[in-house]
């Protein structure tokens, strides 16, 4: 059965709506551990567009359980892991423009950096992983790196879930699942740990979250949304539970 990192970006998102101090990240990761989250993750950008860097200090001192840093792969950033010394940190893609992250890192195009990346972590931080689309170079790339997990990037899945109304007799939407699963069983037999995540919600997590040897989901987009309605520990603790359901 998969643990569950929930990702509270987006209650960042809403303070800086305001340039306030509410919603609080602290707070949010707090309610979420009360929910039944395994791990927090949230993504520290470059330009600091909803977590900053006070946030991440006071999470590594505040959280109960597991903190995964994701960021970019950028020597700045390579220092702020180094001195925070996360449980966990995913290396990802980031484009300035983008709303979210739109697909997955491309290790296999650069290799010496991303590996030169992996090795300046060392053992200042836990599990490295990279976020990858499924696909058999990149998760070779990944191998050779020296990464630790790979984290396959679910948007393509989530998308065709949508626009096939969850009908898996859709062949974009099955090829996508297949995909998923084949890249899972490549990862494992390559000796990382298999996570999984983008784009998944309450409708679509649970044939992602059957895939064998899936060790982690990180899901935030639709939590914190669905927090909108009943607050953020009931949020969470129903997505806990339709996870462990999977038993």
């Amino acid at each position: 059965m998969p643990i569950l990192g929930v990702n509270i970006d987006h209650v960042a998102t809403l303070r800086q709506a305001r340039r306030g101090h509410e919603p609080d990240p602290v707070r949010a990761a707090h309610e979420a551990e009360l929910g039944g989250a395994d791990c927090i993750t949230v993504h520290l950008r470059e330009d600091r567009r909803h977590i900053g860097d006070r946030d991440v200090d006071r999470l590594r001192v505040a959280c109960n359980v597991r903190l995964n840093l994701e960021m970019a792969a950028t020597d700045e950033m390579v220092a702020i892991a180094r001195e925070l010394r996360p449980h966990a940190v995913a290396i990802v893609p980031e484009g300035r423009e983008e709303v979210t992250t739109e697909g997955g890192l491309d290790v296999a195009g650069q290799r010496d950096r991303i590996g030169a990346i992996v090795a300046a972590l060392g053992d200042r931080v836990g599990t490295i992983s990279a976020f990858i689309d499924p696909e058999p170079a990149q998760i070779e790339a990944a191998r050779a790196c020296g990464f630790h997990a790979c984290e396959l990037h679910t948007g393509s899945y989530a998308e065709a879930f949508f626009e096939a109304g969850g009908d898996f007799r859709s062949e974009r939407l099955s090829g996508a699942l297949a995909d998923l699963e084949a890249a899972g069983r490549r990862i494992v037999e390559s000796g990382m740990r298999f996570n999984a995540g983008h784009g998944l919600n309450y409708h679509n997590v649970l044939p992602v979250a059957r895939l064998a040897g899936l060790s982690e989901l990180h899901i935030g987009h639709s939590i914190v949304s669905r927090a909108v309605y009943t607050g953020l520990r009931e949020a969470v603790s129903e997505m806990h539970a339709l996870i462990r359901s999977v038993r």
